[in-house]
């Protein structure tokens, strides 16, 4: 009997445990989808709460921005054409209307340049419905960010955040008056950063958003969850007018930089490659033997400029910068721009295939000068792969129409619709300066070089399009 009781009771005791975990692991999936639920619904209350918390805060230094501009229209004779010499009608008043945020206790605003532009006159209008008049402190088209000052104190202000921090899948709130709505919040994620091939403004570093942005929330605030101002919005991505869900912000620290330059001084002291520099292109890497479709090509060096005293040349492709890698030209100039001045940097290059690098001096961009539209002249074409195209002599006259110092190079005067000079963008009024890394003095030199070129051959051209220079690669069929 001892020796069966001995026997039985460690197996009953199995079964017992053995019973006790099967019913333990039939209840353990209710168990953890019932934590689960718990964890998700206080996550998604902590996120609500953020949210409305920060949408609460932010909310009352959003302004709305109505402005008057005068516009001329023309007078029309009975046949409905207009006079064209004749005096313009009276100037007509219209409005238009954006937002701001007020970034200063003291009444400092920052908006859209074409939220102001032109603007007769600025009216501000609080989220507590205050109305104050508002004065234009200064603008800069090239970023698109403006400044505005109204005469208030103790003013609810968005501090600033590091733009720099933002990633792909972080939350932000856009806040404006879109349509007019004011004070209008809406929701979404950092879509993508770095945008620079949008077409608004010369500097382009956007934020993308999915957080709908309408027309009216042009320089409105983009902030983070925590309430950090990190861009102004800016534009939209739309066949329709209004949001798809693509909306760009201007980053807050290039917007913060502009402000401050704007305020000191008026305008915005920037840096300066003191090089001109282009895309690079599959057909541009291939003929500059570059292991991949980055970086950006030297285009043109300017005289006693920084980039000249780095030692940098012509047909020089920079592919970092500090360190960082240079994607495309607008990323470099982006860098070089935010840079303070005289501020030295390192710049790895790739001169004919081989790598070196570069100290980097930063200089101040100059002021812009008006560009003269061209005049162009004819002359017979050249033959295929250039077929359709037109050049002619550059003479010291049509130089100094075009703005150019130097009569080296030949003159686009016409271009064939549909040629492949066509195709590839070439002007008419664009200056050729090299065929295939050789300088064209002349068109008799022009036509020397030219000629030997095979009808399927790759050809690389260095042009000077009102003050820009550019290579362009024509590839015959």
């Amino acid at each position: 009997m001892g020796r069966n009781r001995k026997t039985i009771l460690p197996v009953t005791l199995a079964r017992c445990l053995l019973a006790w975990f099967i019913l333990s692991m039939v209840g353990a999936p209710a168990r953890a989808a019932d934590r689960l639920a718990a964890v998700t619904n206080s996550a998604a209350a902590d996120l609500q709460a953020q949210v409305k918390s920060t949408a609460a805060r932010v909310i009352p230094a959003v302004v709305n921005i109505a402005t008057t501009v005068l516009v001329r229209d023309q007078l029309f004779n009975d046949m409905g054409l207009p006079f064209g010499l004749f005096p313009e009608g009276p100037p007509q008043k219209q409005v238009g209307q954006g937002s701001g945020v007020i970034v200063s206790p003291d009444g400092y605003i920052i908006t859209n340049n074409h939220v102001v532009a032109e603007a007769v006159s600025v009216e501000v209008l609080l989220a507590d419905r205050r109305q104050f008049k508002g004065r234009v402190v200064a603008t800069d088209p090239k970023t698109d960010v403006a400044v505005v000052k109204i005469g208030a104190t103790g003013l609810p202000a968005v501090p600033w955040g590091d733009s720099t921090q933002l990633a792909v899948g972080d939350f932000v709130l856009a806040i404006g008056n879109p349509m007019g709505l004011n004070q209008t919040v809406t929701f979404g994620i950092v879509s993508a950063v770095g945008r620079a091939d949008v077409g608004v403004a010369d500097y382009e570093d956007f934020i993308q958003v999915d957080a709908p942005i309408n027309p009216g929330n042009s320089g409105g605030a983009l902030v983070n969850i925590k309430g950090e101002l990190v861009g102004i919005n800016t534009a939209i991505a739309s066949n329709t007018g209004s949001s798809v869900g693509v909306g760009f912000a201007i980053p807050s620290n290039m917007a913060r930089a502009a402000m401050q330059s704007l305020v000191k001084t008026g305008r915005v002291i920037r840096g300066f490659l003191g090089a001109s520099t282009q895309d690079v292109t599959p057909p541009l890497g291939k003929l500059f033997r570059l292991p991949d479709v980055k970086g950006a090509i030297v285009t043109d060096v300017l005289p006693k400029g920084s980039a000249e005293r780095a030692g940098l040349k012509r047909g020089d492709v920079i592919v970092r910068f500090d360190g960082k890698e240079v994607l495309d030209a607008a990323r470099l100039r982006n860098w070089i721009g935010g840079a303070p001045i005289g501020s030295r940097h390192r710049l790895d290059l790739m001169r004919d295939g081989k790598p070196l690098q570069a100290d980097l001096i930063v200089q101040e961009a100059p002021r812009e000068r008006p560009r003269r539209a061209p005049s162009p002249a004819r002359t017979v074409a050249p033959t295929h792969p250039l077929s359709g195209l037109m050049v002619d002599e550059l003479t010291p006259a049509m130089a100094g129409q075009l703005g150019l110092s130097s009569t080296s190079g030949v003159v686009v005067s016409g271009v064939e619709e549909g040629s492949l000079a066509d195709q590839t963008g070439l002007m008419t009024g664009d200056v050729i300066l090299e065929v295939n890394r050789r300088p064209a003095a002349n068109l008799g030199v022009f036509q020397r070089l030219v000629d030997p070129i095979k009808n399927k051959e790759l050809t690389l051209l260095l042009i000077n399009r009102q003050g820009n220079f550019l290579y362009i690669p024509i590839e015959g069929e």
